[in-house]
């Protein structure tokens, strides 16, 4: 293993056992609805009105990076949208070894290298096909050649579509 896997491993771990050190932060209560409270104020369901949908998130994420990101839409913006259009966003994410490459990317593995050595993701052209179907997609960007990191906008979407994917009860 060269010297960068082993440093971002060891900070990975890092990372890791600090988290472990945290005391836990509360669960958000199901019943604790005042983010939703909020949104049917500023746009309430009325006969002329027909609301919004928000998603929204404050995250560190195990490399210590932190986000603060909201998005929101009126409900009649996204029924009159083009949904198909939304189609090669979900595909790129309807694969195992993709969302397990973004994992570890989100965990601070940044290189090709890197990722193709994990096990479980196939060849390295494999992992190159992945990584090239994430970027396409816009879930990952390449700020230098072979080495990748999920946009900053991208991050708590991402939470989100893993969050709403949930068996829900």
């Amino acid at each position: 293993m060269d010297l960068e896997a082993r440093v971002s491993a060891l900070e990975r771990r890092l990372a890791e056992l600090v988290e472990a050190a945290a005391p836990a932060a509360p669960p958000v209560a199901e019943a604790d609805f005042w983010a939703l409270d909020a949104l049917k104020a500023r746009h309430p369901v009325t006969e002329d009105a027909d609301g919004a949908v928000l998603f929204t998130g404050s995250v560190r994420v195990p490399t210590g990076h932190r986000y603060d990101w909201q998005y929101g839409l009126l409900t009649e913006t996204v029924m009159d949208d083009d949904w198909s259009e939304a189609a090669a966003s979900f595909a790129a994410l309807g694969h195992p070894v993709r969302l397990t490459l973004l994992r570890e990317v989100l965990g601070g593995l940044r290189t090709a290298a890197e990722l193709a050595a994990l096990d479980g993701v196939g060849t390295t052209g494999q992992v190159y096909h992945h990584l090239r179907q994430l970027t396409g997609a816009g879930w990952l960007h390449s700020p230098e050649r072979g080495r990748y990191e999920i946009p900053a906008g991208r991050v708590v979407p991402l939470l989100v579509v893993l969050t709403a994917a949930r068996p829900v009860g």
